[in-house]
């Protein structure tokens, strides 16, 4: 049972790591960068899943920490660092640090009331890096080059990043799995089903969900340096609500609670955002039925249906 649970994680990074190497029967740069793309947004997936997924949290405010870690990086290349083991730390100790801030105030709410509090926050979010003329303001910015990591520009090379953000996809999974089975995660899980009965037996559920909120919000952070570094620009419309609003449409499509869920709902977003926009403008139209019938049949999402088809029970 536990081989068929790996069946599909190995499934998956397996496909990943390959890919490249297509490169040599004809695979282009177009199609590493997509591929990429759908990593950095996998990895903010996983992040928004810990607290939506496994703790129940709706927020709709979690896009504000991939433009902060977008941020981090624009303003210190702006600023002449470059350097990536400068602009990660930043990137992540700023976002640990909204989410902290924000989370504390937030997670004294519930409900519909949470839901507003962190679009509002992140609302806030975006209209902070509206007001930031020194850095393009509503224009956003073009970023001078990628980063450097220890001096070298490795992250040219689209393949070498290709590969650069598979290996933080890798690590920020192998990091969510962990947490999610650990006790910590237990407890996680447990407020979701019983928030009463947990807090009944002892656990300051405040704590745990303010701790996950924040890892949560770090690990989006490390996803906004990944789309910096890809896109080479950087622009407030990363934390609009709309973005947030994507990030929830990734997970739900995947499957609440579960981490090779949260990969499967972006890769099938983005693709599907990718082939449709090239058929037609009014992409959306068409996403939107496929969304909701994927809601109302497809229960679980897609870790759901495969879930079905291979008869596990593991939803990570």
């Amino acid at each position: 049972m536990i081989m068929r649970r790996e069946i599909l994680p190995l499934s998956i990074f397996g496909a990943l790591a390959v890919l490249p190497l297509l490169g040599s029967f004809g695979s282009d740069a177009f199609i590493l960068s997509i591929v990429a793309r759908v990593m950095i947004f996998a990895i903010a997936a996983l992040s928004l899943d810990l607290i939506l997924g496994y703790g129940a949290l709706v927020s709709f405010g979690h896009a504000a920490f991939l433009g902060i870690g977008a941020y981090a990086v624009g303003i210190l290349s702006a600023h002449g660092i470059r350097e990536a083991a400068i602009q990660i730390p930043v990137a992540l100790f700023v976002s640990a640090l909204f989410a902290l801030v924000t989370g504390a105030i937030s997670l004294r709410t519930k409900g519909i009331y949470f839901i507003m509090i962190t679009l509002a926050f992140g609302q806030m979010a975006y209209f902070f890096g509206v007001s930031l003329a020194a850095y393009g303001g509503d224009d956003g910015m073009t970023l001078p080059g990628r980063s450097l990591f220890f001096g070298y520009d490795i992250a040219a090379s689209e393949r070498a990043f290709y590969f650069l953000v598979f290996a933080f996809l890798v690590v920020v999974y192998a990091a969510c799995r962990t947490l999610v089975i650990s006790r910590f995660g237990r407890v996680i899980r447990g407020a979701r089903e019983n928030a009463q009965r947990m807090e009944a037996i002892g656990f300051s559920l405040f704590s745990y969900q303010l701790t996950i909120y924040v890892i949560a919000g770090t690990l989006c952070g490390l996803a906004g340096f990944l789309l910096a570094n890809q896109t080479e620009f950087v622009s407030p419309a990363y934390m609009t609500w709309q973005r947030s609003g994507e990030l929830i449409v990734m997970v739900l499509l995947g499957g609440l609670g579960s981490l090779n869920g949260a990969i499967l709902g972006a890769a099938a977003f983005l693709l599907l955002e990718e082939g449709l926009s090239h058929l037609t403008e009014y992409w959306k139209l068409y996403f939107g039925p496929f969304l909701v019938l994927v809601v109302l049949f497809a229960r679980g999402g897609l870790m759901g249906g495969f879930k079905r088809l291979t008869g596990t029970g593991d939803g990570r």
